[in-house]
């Protein structure tokens, strides 16, 4: 063999060597390309872009290294609009964030949301907890709960100190001490308006009606039919509210909600009618100490209820490619590595699952802490019974806005609330 025909068999030899390698190289990296799948996160909680990208994804994907989460929140108000034309088209991500009740059960029934009854960590949920994702008979549930907010009133420590008053536990000790600010003149007794109305329902009628229906026991009774608006557990909470009147300061019938947040903020009121939501934008704004006290119960010693209310599920799209890889990120949204990072992220958001999660903020840890000591319920008008119109939900923001300015007696405006429901609503008929 001459020269010439040893350099071209070197040469040839190691063509072949080069194409081999890369063949190898190429079939490693798409082996690898296949292995990892990416999961998207429709929501419309943009405000939490942040700890998702910093705390939540990181987390999962330190253990799950096949997985990469990318979450592609939508604005708020664009949200159900924009993931329902998606999913008509096919281009919606793996997980769908939910929101509680219908809009939510309407995609399952659509065939968008596949059920999660077989995602391991859901035993971790109680019905209460799945309630807001769950078909009607409770048979499948289609999203897992990731958290809920909790109705009760925050107040001015100092201002409570500087009058001398304590954190009330029965109704009386409340009017008690709502008189004793008053009268002490330094202070609104309670930050609250009705210009929106929704505040008179929901941080309203919604807070400490529970008392008074006894949690779900009432509020299930009214789904079949059971109980009437017009009965006393369900009026009596408005002749509680018609009470509030004389304690919101003046020119409460104009004031907004934001107007009630500053108010209560700058400190100029010494109570706050609450949701749990409100924790992390007080923190900032309040240059004084927070404390939280109980919906107060009729008389001492009562079982005392809280709304607890189903907020935020994350689901999976029914159409996916990646079911498996996104039925391993949901059960690990149903872990308590999960609840403790979102809970202590998101303050006042708390997790829907039964584990023990430790809060670092003093505020939502004394808000949790109520989960031990009171039954909890969900807001009465939410389920199934704000289906039909006149709707239920709408209906009781403006009755309960009109009870607190005296414009409606409390048993006028539950005769209109049961007439509207009656309308429609077969049980009730």
């Amino acid at each position: 063999m001459d020269n010439n025909t040893c350099k071209v068999g070197t040469r040839f030899t190691a063509g072949i060597a080069a194409t081999a390698f890369g063949a190898v190289f190429a079939l490693g990296a798409a082996s690898a390309s296949a292995e990892d799948v990416t999961l998207t996160i429709e929501s419309w909680r943009n405000d939490d872009l942040e700890i998702w990208n910093s705390k939540i994804i990181p987390a999962f994907e330190a253990q799950n290294s096949g997985i990469k989460i990318v979450f592609a929140p939508t604005a708020p108000a664009e949200y159900n609009a924009a993931l329902n034309t998606k999913l008509q088209a096919g281009t919606a991500g793996d997980l769908i964030t939910c929101r509680p009740f219908d809009a939510s059960l309407q995609l399952f029934e659509k065939g968008h949301l596949a059920s999660v009854n077989d995602v391991p960590g859901m035993e971790n949920f109680s019905p209460v907890a799945k309630s807001g994702w769950s078909t009607d008979d409770a048979a499948t549930t289609f999203c897992v709960p990731m958290a809920s907010v909790i109705h009760g009133f925050i107040y001015n420590k100092e201002a409570f100190k500087e009058v001398g008053v304590e954190a009330p536990t029965t109704e009386a000790e409340f009017f008690a001490a709502l008189d004793k600010i008053k009268e002490d003149g330094n202070y609104v007794p309670m930050a609250m308006g009705t210009a929106d109305q929704w505040e008179a329902a929901t941080m309203g009628y919604q807070n400490i009606g529970p008392n008074y229906w006894k949690g779900e026991e009432g509020r299930l009774a009214l789904i079949e039919g059971k109980q009437k608006l017009t009965d006393d557990p369900w009026v009596e909470p408005y002749r509680v509210l018609a009470k509030w009147k004389d304690y919101l300061g003046d020119g409460f019938e104009a004031q907004s909600y934001p107007d009630s947040q500053n108010l209560f903020t700058l400190g100029r009121a010494a109570v706050y009618p609450a949701g749990s939501w409100e924790i992390s934008g007080f923190n900032v704004q309040a240059d004084f100490e927070l404390g939280a006290f109980l919906p107060p119960v009729k008389t001492a010693g009562d079982t005392c209820y809280i709304s607890d209310h189903v907020d935020i599920a994350l689901g999976m799209n029914a159409k996916t490619g990646n079911a498996e890889a996104a039925k391993t990120f949901l059960s690990w949204v149903a872990s308590a590595e999960f609840a403790e990072i979102y809970a202590n992220s998101l303050p006042g958001f708390f997790p829907l699952a039964s584990h023990d999660v430790k809060l670092e903020d003093p505020l939502a840890q004394e808000f949790v802490t109520w989960r031990a000591k009171c039954e909890s319920t969900i807001r009465s008008t939410y389920q199934i019974l704000s289906r039909g119109t006149p709707n239920l939900e709408n209906t009781t923001w403006v009755a309960s806005a009109n009870v607190i300015k005296g414009s409606e007696s409390p048993e006028d405006a539950a005769k209109s609330l049961q007439d509207g429901l009656a309308s429609w609503y077969k049980p009730q008929q």
